[in-house]
């Protein structure tokens, strides 16, 4: 990353201060809160390039109420705060500037800690897990998911299950497929438990067949491609095509499962699809899906069905 970059990336997040004192009325967590389960949305529908910039912005203005606010309203902007950061982070991780990510999802740590509040600390320490995760580091996802667990026995049921189903990750990039098993089947028995009204963290509520996508792509990655085949299509049956984001990278994973399971002519279907959401969405995280198809189809490379999978591939770049 240059200088230009780096800028670019934290000049909402180093402000110098202090700045001007202001006063700063409660009714504004409420409404940063509101905002948020909005930001959450459109990202669903639009991907994160659109929308990097506006919840950014909104992090600098909250930080700059921070340096003004006291006592319950200063604690309450700090856990809107870390929210938003991790929002940041996670539209950077998705548009692949992992360097971005891991530095919003420190500023989410450092906001968390600030805020004393031990769920939104466990929180943060999962998203740091999740780069982890993107960067092929399984022992530092586990570390990490192990930490956010040990932080308290009153921890939200919550952020126990998005610990527990980010563990499995790091168990599936070590190939210990029992213990991914044993971490989403431990975090669905908590699944009824998440009751909280807080309006971070949710895609366990939000997303349909949340835990089963999270079993898929473990099977997925651990080359368990029948297995993995037969519950991305269980997952798709239930996904809207609004949440146009998701759907492709679901159906890049199960294109990349079909390949697995010696069916390239079902892989090259589904990637059809997968393509058309990757050009409108531009997903870094899709087309890194994408990429690993290309490498589950190698054998067939040369048969008319490894021609017709160059073919698709060609508009986003990954043809061979």
């Amino acid at each position: 990353m240059n200088r230009r970059q780096f800028v670019s990336v934290t000049a909402a997040a180093l402000v110098p201060g202090p700045m001007s004192s202001q006063h700063v009325d409660p009714a504004l967590i409420d409404y940063f809160e509101q905002q948020l389960e909005g930001h959450y949305r459109a990202d669903m529908y639009l991907g994160p390039h659109d929308l990097i910039g506006t919840v950014s912005a909104q992090y600098q203005l909250i930080d700059k109420l921070i340096r003004s606010a006291k006592g319950e309203v200063r604690r309450g902007l700090l856990r809107a705060g870390a929210a938003y950061a991790a929002l940041v982070g996670w539209l950077y991780q998705d548009a692949g500037d992992l360097g971005a990510a891991a530095f919003w999802r420190g500023v989410t740590q450092e906001i968390a800690v600030r805020s004393r509040d031990a769920h939104l600390i466990g929180y943060s320490l999962v998203n740091q897990a999740h780069v982890r995760t993107d960067l092929s580091d399984g022992y530092g996802v586990i570390d990490l998911c192990e930490a956010a667990l040990d932080l308290s026995d009153g921890l939200l049921p919550k952020i126990r299950v998005m610990a527990l189903q980010q563990q499995a990750h790091g168990a599936s990039l070590t190939g210990d497929r029992a213990a991914v098993d044993q971490l989403i089947d431990t975090a669905g028995s908590l699944l009824p438990r998440v009751d909280d009204d807080l309006p971070w963290g949710n895609a366990c509520r939000r997303t349909p067949a949340y835990l089963e996508v999270q079993r898929a792509t473990c099977y997925g990655r651990l080359g368990l491609g029948r297995e993995a085949d037969a519950l991305w299509a269980q997952v798709l049956d239930v996904v809207p095509t609004t949440a146009r984001r998701d759907r492709g990278v679901y159906l890049a994973r199960h294109a990349t499962s079909a390949a697995t399971a010696q069916e390239p002519d079902h892989a090259v279907e589904i990637a059809r699809e997968a393509v058309a959401i990757a050009i409108e969405t531009r997903s870094a995280r899709m087309m890194r899906e994408l990429r690993t198809l290309e490498r589950a189809m190698r054998p067939w490379h040369d048969a008319p069905v490894g021609r017709d999978l160059t073919e698709i591939l060609a508009p986003v770049g990954k043809g061979s």
